[in-house]
């Protein structure tokens, strides 16, 4: 089958552990070439920790915009992009939470920003949580659990006080389909 866009050459702009920049000679289905920048990132897991009525957040301070924000607990493997997704997910809750789930429910797959970048992530609703120890990495050094009621949360997110999209999305979705 023909793509719409044909790929005519690819090379690497730029390279670091997290992230690989691209960019693409294309040609349309019109003939007209062109340039495409891609961002190509491994997928992540994003967990919605829930107990009873409240879930935990995480509040880190995000470098690209300058100020310390509210997220659901959230990551990739880098050394591992092809991990189990539900692994992952139990290894994101516990390494930022220090959290253990009894449960670890899945609530789909999303693309984070499929515009310019192949990364997507799973998102997860954890249960039956148990508290351990965190084992941060360097990265998130500053990064602090906040429990939060549920309704307050959902409030914050009408609000637009939490800004994560993934965050936003993430909990949307779990109520769209009926998990909280």
């Amino acid at each position: 089958m023909k793509k719409d866009i044909e790929t005519l050459a690819s090379r690497t702009v730029y390279k670091n552990k997290w992230l690989t920049v691209r960019e693409d000679k294309i040609v349309r289905t019109s003939g007209k070439e062109g340039i495409y920048g891609v961002v190509e990132k491994p997928d992540f897991a994003i967990i919605l920790p829930v107990h009873k009525d409240t879930i935990y957040l995480v509040e880190q301070y995000r470098y690209t915009i300058g100020s310390r924000q509210l997220e659901l607990p959230q990551g990739a493997w880098e050394d591992n992009p092809n991990a189990d997704p539900c692994e992952l997910a139990k290894g994101e809750l516990k390494e930022e939470t220090g959290m253990l789930a009894d449960e670890m429910i899945y609530v789909g797959f999303q693309y984070l920003a499929y515009g310019f970048c192949n990364q997507g992530y799973h998102i997860y609703l954890a249960k039956g949580l148990t508290q351990g120890k965190q084992s941060l990495d360097v990265e998130e050094e500053d990064l602090k659990i906040v429990p939060m009621p549920l309704q307050k949360f959902h409030e914050k997110v009408v609000g637009g006080e939490i800004k994560d999209a993934s965050t936003c999305n993430a909990y949307g979705l779990a109520k769209l389909k009926g998990l909280l």
